[in-house]
């Protein structure tokens, strides 16, 4: 008898925030199992913000979800059984093959996880694609020097966190943006210099004058919106914006800054960040990442919901703020 998948499922695309009811939680029967082909069972799951944009059909630069077919993002599970030569019973493995709890795949669509104590959720989060960003942001799009104010929004979501430390870890001097009391506290633990409570700071244009006098030498963006439209006018001259996000447009709502005009005065460079531009590099910034890990000079905040039927929860969640640092769902 073949396998059993439960998957979750686009029902329909999305108008504004989505909802449970645009997704499906279904049962699929797997193919049995060909030469070369692995059959992976499900651990973690990872929940990002850029799925958001898949759910549409607009142009972009990944094809978007079918409807009624399983969606897909990172995950990472144990190969449970295997007939191709590089995979063993038992080997711990991260694909793309997210939002459902087993499949099967070639080899090629898999890779081993590295030899450490690590938790292996970290390679969804902290040593996979968000870290990653967040340092080919800092390290080959701004090039980040010491001594510069770097600001950071959504500071405290899992690219954020991890751009706070980097940064910190590089002698820049880091200005981070929350929407909370407590994630403004947690931030400052990895090292952030200043922090903004944007629910509760009513003028950011004059609360970003307070914090960077000289001017903000580079902004990591993810969010877009007010913070953006501030963050133009305290740009230091020949400043660099990394464009990582805008999450607060994912949804259909805000629209784009409305003092462009800074951008020409300043002399500021605006570019746009995918990080599958940067991934040959990966190998350099993992190697870095783990030994930072292993030796406590890192850390990594997990928000944690539990069953493959979490899953569409959990990433409304990414647009409500209910994260600090990495999204995940684990299955049981």
């Amino acid at each position: 008898m073949n396998a059993i998948s439960h998957q979750i499922q686009l029902l329909r695309r999305p108008t504004g925030l989505p909802t449970p009811d645009d997704f499906a939680l279904r049962e699929v029967p797997l193919p049995a199992l060909q030469e070369g082909e692995v059959l992976v069972t499900n651990q973690w799951l990872s929940v990002d913000p850029y799925m958001r944009g898949r759910m549409s059909e607009a142009k972009s630069y990944v094809p978007p979800f079918p409807l009624n077919g399983p969606l897909d993002g990172g995950a990472i599970g144990v190969v449970e059984a295997s007939r191709h030569p590089d995979f063993a019973v038992g080997d711990r493995v991260s694909s793309m093959q997210g939002w459902r709890d087993r499949f099967v795949a070639n080899g090629a669509q898999l890779t081993r996880l590295p030899d450490t104590r690590l938790p292996p959720q970290l390679f969804l989060g902290a040593l996979g694609m968000p870290g990653m960003t967040a340092w080919a942001g800092l390290h080959k799009v701004a090039r980040l020097q010491a001594g510069e104010t770097l600001l950071v929004s959504a500071s405290s979501g899992a690219v954020g966190t991890m751009a706070v430390q980097l940064a910190k870890q590089a002698g820049a001097r880091v200005i981070g943006s929350t929407g909370s009391a407590d994630k403004v506290a947690y931030l400052k633990t990895l090292g952030a210099d200043a922090v903004i409570n944007y629910r509760e700071t009513p003028d950011l244009d004059a609360e970003l004058a307070r914090l960077a006098p000289e001017g903000i030498h580079v902004y990591f963006e993810n969010v877009g919106g007010a913070m953006l439209d501030a963050a133009l006018n305290h740009m230091a001259l020949h400043g660099r914006i990394v464009l990582c996000g805008l999450i607060a447009q994912y949804n259909g709502q805000g629209s784009g800054p409305r003092n462009l005009a800074q951008v020409i005065r300043k002399r500021i460079l605006i570019q746009g960040l995918l990080v599958s531009d940067h991934w040959q590099h990966y190998g350099e910034f993992l190697a870095e990442a783990i030994l930072a890990f292993e030796a406590g000079a890192l850390q990594a905040e997990e928000t944690v919901s539990t069953g493959l039927a979490s899953m569409p929860q959990a990433f409304i969640g990414l647009f409500e703020g209910r994260n600090t640092g990495k999204m995940l769902v684990k299955l049981d």
